[in-house]
């Protein structure tokens, strides 16, 4: 009897490690992804920069803010525990760029339902901003909103935590975090529509999400 017992609870720790082994998974190297050499390089041609900011083409003051801005993409770079996820508090749908982690392809376009976070086993790469819409902090420490008059996408490294709300003052929507890059249609291999701030609205979301 007391062997039975004991093989019983051998299998049932065994069964519960097989249900729970994703939750023991290690962390995303996230150290290892081409956005963390980008940022290293960028960071070490800064440093150059300052010694000569004249031929640099910066002066000083964007020097330092440019460099705040790579140090915290490398920060979330090196200690991120999950890799980068979407959260949706504007009222309405948000059109997302988002990949399933781990695999090497291009990220596709979805849309994120007011609310809902972006599934934690997917990364979202960025945001997609459609004409008509306005936008605050593009530019760190820039609150002034502006009214996007074409379509842009917001990338972001992997790892980052987003959260994109709307100013109910201004109406524009405001980012916890600035972007790593802002790109137009033709700056990216990214497919970015064309597509108005009613067309977004229109859409079903789609957005793999947590339960």
């Amino acid at each position: 009897m007391k062997l039975f017992k004991t093989l019983l609870l051998v299998f049932t720790l065994l069964v519960n490690f097989l249900i729970a082994q994703p939750s023991w998974a290690d962390p995303p190297l996230l150290t290892q992804t081409p956005e963390y050499a980008e940022v290293t390089q960028a960071l070490n041609e800064l440093t150059q920069a300052k010694t000569a900011p004249a031929e640099s083409g910066y002066t000083a003051e964007q020097i330092e803010q440019k460099t705040g801005e790579l140090n915290l993409q490398k920060y979330i770079l090196e200690t991120s525990l999950e890799w980068g996820q979407c959260r949706n508090q504007t009222g309405q749908n948000l059109a997302v760029f988002a990949h399933k982690a781990k695999k090497n392809q291009q990220p596709s376009i979805y849309y994120l339902g007011n609310g809902k976070i972006t599934d934690d086993e997917w990364n979202c790469d960025g945001v997609y901003l459609p004409s008509g819409v306005k936008i605050a902090g593009l530019i760190p420490g820039d609150t002034q909103a502006q009214e996007l008059t074409e379509p842009l996408a917001l990338k972001f490294v992997p790892g980052t935590q987003l959260i994109a709300q709307t100013n109910p003052q201004t109406g524009a929507i405001e980012l916890n975090v600035p972007p790593a890059k802002v790109f137009k249609i033709s700056d990216t291999t990214w497919t970015i529509p064309n597509l108005s701030a009613a067309d977004v609205s229109a859409q079903a979301p789609n957005a793999p999400i947590e339960d």
